[in-house]
């Protein structure tokens, strides 16, 4: 996609509709046979983004913990944080979907959900929410 954008994503994503990004080349591989089920073609785009996001809001999680917990939770829920431009931090693969489906259900409680998520080791993302990013950076 050569101007990518954010208005083009699905709703109650990990970090809300934005257009998400990956460091990890194996996870953007494995998201683009994704749509092998669906599509004839897949891609996988390279992008550089700015290192300097000054006077944007950026959000990073470096672990599953209970904030990103609330967030992803929130997000999935339509729920959104119109401050925050960015936001990178740990997917919700399969593993842990189902933590968080079993949560969001409440099947488990909170304190079970973290005690799981504990054991997850964290992939990448990022999620731009704000298209002044993608413009000007």
């Amino acid at each position: 996609m050569e101007n990518p954008d954010v208005y083009h994503s699905r709703e109650h994503l990990d970090f809300g509709r934005g257009f998400y990004l990956t460091s990890l080349y194996n996870q953007a591989r494995k998201y683009a046979c994704r749509f092998l089920l669906r599509n004839p073609q897949a891609y996988i785009n390279v992008y550089e983004l700015d290192d300097d996001l000054c006077g944007f809001k950026v959000k990073v999680f470096t672990e599953y913990n209970e904030e990103w917990l609330d967030f992803v939770c929130n997000c999935r829920k339509g729920g959104i944080d119109d401050d925050i431009d960015v936001v990178e931090g740990g997917i919700a693969d399969d593993r842990v979907f189902n933590t968080l489906d079993l949560y969001i259900s409440g099947i488990i409680g909170k304190k079970k959900a973290l005690g799981r998520l504990v054991f997850e080791h964290p992939n990448h993302q990022i999620c731009i929410l704000n298209q002044r990013v993608l413009d000007e950076h």
